[in-house]
């Protein structure tokens, strides 16, 4: 007996649509579960997880904060994806892009210009294509498998900032503690209602960039190239594409994105560079992307949801005294229903059962 997976001949529309509020639902139900088993009203737990943190203004202005960067990171996974890159590595492209736009208020402190926040956010970008830019190398002249090489780099680059922090650029008057020279006002990303709460302009980059995108991919002939090269390589070279150049563009088109998500969170959120800047803002977009079905719009929706695992972490553990790695947990499972969904949909499941005859199946 084997178990074999038959592509459908012609999915449903209505199941693709509901498959990632399908996925949602159990993801409640297996979250409900287990805080039965770890001894919580899960009632109480998937309230104070998903609702609490919907109740207060300044909550809103930290989840327009959290889902800043998943959104931005997502949509320019999205273009990889829909291409048929796999880029698994906007961890550390988001690591770079934080380090690259930052020299200017680390490296020069003294400088104090309009220019240094709009110089910032351009090196951000930059660094996070130019680090993308070397898995998109080893795919295109090397054939190296783009997985292994952009996740591999992902240690790499928070191993070089965790270098930078507790040496060449740790702040000599800052008691020892790894981390760099605060950012002055000019290099510091307003907020867009300071009365209000936090919230600042990484946001409006964000929904700014899925609606380009977005134009991009319905309306533009890079973005009929995308979704052609994506289903089939075959079909594209027939109508004159080259996988090489979509290999360059998706993956530098992705750094930059991510990039300047980095230096928009630094600059934004933190105010400063330290070992840790982000709780996994790299790895979670990808549940972002394809939760929001590779649609840059869907991206904004899925952005906030699990923006709001994040926040609803942090409120459970306060409430009712649940570990934080209850978020990873979460945000694990809403990964696999999405993937399971969509699965079933594209595919349906044979048992192929077959007799041994003469030693031989």
């Amino acid at each position: 007996m084997r178990i074999e997976l038959e592509k459908r001949p012609q999915a449903s529309k209505l199941y693709g649509f509901v498959s990632p509020l399908l996925a949602l639902v159990l993801t409640l139900a297996a979250g409900a579960i287990m805080f039965a088993i770890l001894g919580k009203n899960p009632v109480e737990a998937l309230d104070a997880f998903f609702l609490e943190p919907l109740l207060e203004v300044w909550s809103l202005h930290e989840l327009a904060v959290k889902a800043a960067p998943l959104i931005l990171i997502a949509v320019g996974l999205a273009v990889c994806y829909r291409s048929n890159n796999w880029n698994i590595g906007a961890e550390g492209q988001f690591t770079i892009g934080a380090i690259t736009g930052s020299i200017l208020p680390i490296v020069f402190t003294e400088w104090h210009s309009p220019l240094v926040l709009p110089l910032m956010l351009i090196m951000g970008a930059i660094g996070g294509a130019l680090f993308a830019a070397i898995p998109a190398l080893l795919k295109a002249h090397f054939n190296t498998n783009e997985i292994l090489s952009s996740l591999m780099l992902v240690y790499i680059a928070q191993l070089f900032l965790d270098w930078l922090i507790r040496g060449a650029w740790r702040n000599p008057q800052g008691f020892n503690f790894p981390e760099s020279v605060p950012f002055s006002p000019e290099a510091t990303l307003p907020a867009i209602w300071e009365e209000s709460g936090r919230a600042h302009w990484a946001a409006v980059f964000a929904i700014v960039a899925a609606f380009l995108v977005w134009f991009m991919l319905k309306f533009t002939l890079r973005g009929f190239e995308i979704v052609v090269l994506g289903q089939s390589e075959r079909a594209g070279r027939f109508a004159g594409f080259s996988s090489k150049k979509m290999i360059w563009f998706s993956f530098l088109f992705s750094g930059a994105l991510a990039g300047l998500a980095g230096i928009s969170e630094v600059s934004g959120s933190i105010g400063h560079l330290q070992p840790a800047i982000s709780p996994g803002y790299g790895f979670t977009a990808i549940i972002v992307a394809f939760l929001g079905r590779l649609n840059p719009l869907g991206i904004i929706a899925s952005g906030l949801v699990l923006a709001l695992t994040y926040l609803g972490g942090e409120a459970a553990q306060l409430s009712i005294g649940v570990s934080d790695k209850v978020t990873r947990v979460f945000q694990g499972l809403l990964l696999f229903f999405v993937l399971s969904c969509d699965t079933l949909i594209y595919y349906k499941i044979r048992i192929v059962w077959s007799r041994l005859r003469g030693g031989v199946a």
